[in-house]
């Protein structure tokens, strides 16, 4: 596996043809047409096919992969202008194998999607996946669950073979976290209970295989609250076979201090679930600065201090799929980024006709252009270079795995990356 930072002069065909690739396979794994012009500084996944199979008159997925003593899993993989899709058509080129591809290692990967996420989208990236899980159950200030219209998500993840999470959290209907549910849920033995008995109902209804607790904002006086409810959440699922998981703010020491932070006690934490999700993003938010999303080095940061208190078998490292775009002059307090998916950000620089450029610190791509108005904009994004330092950091410090948020902000080369760079492991 290559990644290819383009240069004038480039073409999808000349790219291919110096990595003894196919055009169209080059294509569909970056997320492009064949006729879509390239943008200098654009990183491209390019991998070597080293065994190729013509679909003959009759032959089907499952037939091929039979034949290679492989699962239709791994095929699709290896396929991704498949798009989830079995019905092969004949004369399909399918690439059984590919050259130069050393696996660093073995990861889960998880996914957090909205139920909205597109059909075609979701299809596609499910064969990648040890986990799928649907954003988000809330809870009422009483302790109620709030209602997911999670089927089609659990319908289609279970046809891939992708296990799914329930995703419990203190978001409301306005799209806030609420310190008040938390606090109100933290303090009531009872409504605990009730709220235990509902997601155990609704897990065995519904098929969810572990739960993911994702409280923020949680006053700092019930951290320790925080941590029982987590265990206890632990206890009463793992008589059932079910993992917990605690998504974690990003922190560097127990003193960091912050509403988000406080709560999140990572020692403790570590010890009430089952594994731990790092949301190691956000340097460069919604009213922030500009700057990259997740740099590498604070990421580091956050994970050695992670494994200061937990073993890496334990940790899901966090990776973030989406772009900000920032009007500048930045003014603190009015300034707003506007977010999108990487895949948007590389074909708004196509637009505008800006080259992408990489900070070496931060491993993040970055660009600047005018608008109509002629007022500057800062664009930061997530792209195969900076996700290959990522996951190589997930395989190197031996973590359970990696997740990405979320799966409905397009990014084609991300998918096709992971599997030439590890081994996905699957349940």
């Amino acid at each position: 596996m290559h990644i290819h930072v383009v240069k004038r002069g480039d073409t999808l065909s000349s790219i291919a043809a110096m990595h003894d690739a196919l055009p169209t396979f080059v294509a569909a794994d970056n997320g492009l047409a064949l006729s879509t012009p390239l943008v200098i500084g654009q990183a491209l996944v390019v991998r070597t096919p080293k065994t190729l199979h013509t679909v003959r008159a009759g032959e089907t997925l499952s037939s091929i992969a039979r034949d290679y003593d492989l699962s239709i899993r791994t095929l699709l993989r290896r396929n991704f202008f498949l798009h989830g899709r079995e019905l092969l058509r004949e004369g399909d080129v399918l690439a059984i194998d590919y050259a130069d591809e050393a696996p660093l290692g073995t990861l889960g990967v998880n996914a957090y999607a909205y139920p909205y996420i597109g059909g075609e989208l979701l299809d596609s990236v499910l064969p990648y996946l040890t986990y799928l899980t649907p954003f988000t159950y809330g809870i009422t200030p009483a302790g109620v669950l709030a209602p997911l219209d999670d089927a089609r998500l659990l319908e289609r993840a279970a046809r891939y073979g992708a296990k799914s999470l329930m995703h419990l959290s203190t978001l409301t209907p306005e799209g806030n976290f609420s310190s008040e549910n938390a606090a109100a849920l933290l303090q009531n033995d009872r409504a605990q209970s009730a709220l235990l008995a509902e997601i155990l109902q609704t897990m065995a209804k519904k098929g969810y295989c572990g739960l993911d607790v994702d409280f923020e904002y949680v006053p700092p006086e019930l951290r320790e609250d925080y941590a029982a409810f987590v265990c206890r959440m632990r206890e009463a699922l793992n008589t059932e076979g079910k993992p917990v998981v605690a998504a974690l703010a990003p922190k560097t020491s127990a003193q960091q201090r912050g509403l988000l932070y406080e709560a999140h006690d990572y020692a403790l934490l570590s010890k009430a679930a089952n594994a731990v999700f790092l949301m190691t993003y956000e340097w460069g938010y919604v009213y922030g600065e500009p700057q990259a999303i997740a740099p590498l080095p604070q990421v580091c940061a956050v994970l050695d201090y992670a494994l200061s208190v937990t073993a890496g078998e334990n940790i899901f490292l966090g990776a973030p799929l989406y772009a900000y775009d920032w009007p500048l002059p930045y003014e603190k307090g009015r300034t707003r980024a506007e977010t999108f998916s990487s895949q948007a950000a590389v074909a708004r620089a196509r637009l505008v006709g800006a080259e992408i450029e990489f900070d070496e610190t931060a491993r993040s791509p970055y660009y600047h252009y005018f608008d109509k108005m002629r007022r500057e904009h800062a664009v930061w994004f997530e792209d195969a270079r900076s996700l290959r330092a990522k996951i190589a950091l997930a395989a190197e410090k031996g973590l359970q795995g990696m997740g990405f948020w979320q799966a409905g902000r397009e990014l084609t080369q991300a998918w096709p990356l992971l599997d030439a760079l590890v081994r996905l492991e699957t349940l």
